[in-house]
């Protein structure tokens, strides 16, 4: 039965879905959107759990998921389940293949060239599932904030620094000015307190969030500093702070996450900015 907090119309697919939550989430109780946070983030697992096993990962009663299920107006937990089967049967196939034929090479029996295969195969998911999650004109409109910058400020910690600490390299290369935050001295506020409207940031984190990136972030865009961000949750510290947010969740291999796709995505956003920077200052010089 619908409830008093039931949306008018029922998303029809997961798309919609996920639209709805986002736009909603703000507004869930607690459980709510520790269910939302969850099935955005491990969309296969509710697909494919019962109600018993998804509320024990989701630290959840199960009797939360059937109201998570009525807010959005449908009948039941199953009901919302078929969204999230849909999916997976409207996915485009092949990474499935690769993992098949990896598995039947001979290398495989090999115990190194198993965690070498696998690996291999993880990379390819990962770059599979981001070639068709970026949104074009959402890359497009970050490309524009960051190009139009006087200094970019890279900020990343742990897991994601090799990110930023690439992209500053290729910054530094394609004539960029940037600034990376992360200083043996310990001097990054006194660093980002530098930072101006005219400027912009590129933030990176996964979970588990690195809270000192989340809090940069955030302080940065309440003093109107552009940020842009690079994340593997709707729910992450850092979408809030954004004005444009990319969400990219990496494959694994024996419970290890490359950065196979986070890599291919900063280099073309950096080298993207670089370009988008030269036909500004081309227009400029032309005027």
């Amino acid at each position: 039965m619908a409830t008093p907090e039931t949306t008018t119309e029922v998303p029809q697919d997961f798309e919609a879905l996920k639209a709805v939550i986002l736009e909603r989430k703000a507004q869930l109780p607690k459980r709510l959107k520790q269910v939302a946070a969850y099935s955005l983030d491990n969309p296969d697992e509710i697909a494919f759990g019962t109600a018993a096993s998804i509320a024990t990962s989701a630290d959840v009663q199960p009797s939360t998921l059937v109201r998570f299920a009525q807010h959005f107006g449908f009948e039941g937990f199953s009901s919302l389940q078929q969204i999230f089967r849909a999916r997976l049967r409207e996915r485009t196939p092949g990474y499935e293949d690769r993992l098949k034929a990896l598995s039947e090479n001979e290398h495989s029996k090999l115990e190194s060239g198993s965690i070498f295969n696998g690996f291999v195969a993880a990379a390819h998911r990962s770059l599979d599932n981001i070639a068709t999650s970026v949104d074009p004109e959402a890359f497009e409109r970050a490309v524009d904030i960051l190009a139009k910058a006087e200094t970019v400020y890279l900020i990343a910690k742990r897991r994601s620094y090799p990110i930023s600490s690439y992209m500053a390299y290729a910054f530094g290369k394609l004539k960029v000015k940037y600034q990376l935050v992360g200083t043996a001295a310990g001097i990054d506020d006194d660093m980002l307190a530098m930072a101006g409207k005219n400027d912009a940031a590129f933030a990176v984190s996964f979970s588990p969030y690195a809270s000192e990136s989340a809090t940069q972030a955030r302080l940065l865009a309440e003093r109107k500093v552009p940020v842009v961000s690079l994340t593997d949750s709707a729910f992450s510290p850092l979408a809030e702070s954004s004005k444009v947010w990319f969400e990219l969740v990496e494959a694994d291999h024996a419970g290890f996450r490359s950065l196979s796709a986070s890599m291919a995505f900063a280099m073309a956003l950096t080298v993207a900015i670089a370009e988008k920077r030269r036909r500004l200052l081309e227009e400029t010089r032309t005027e």
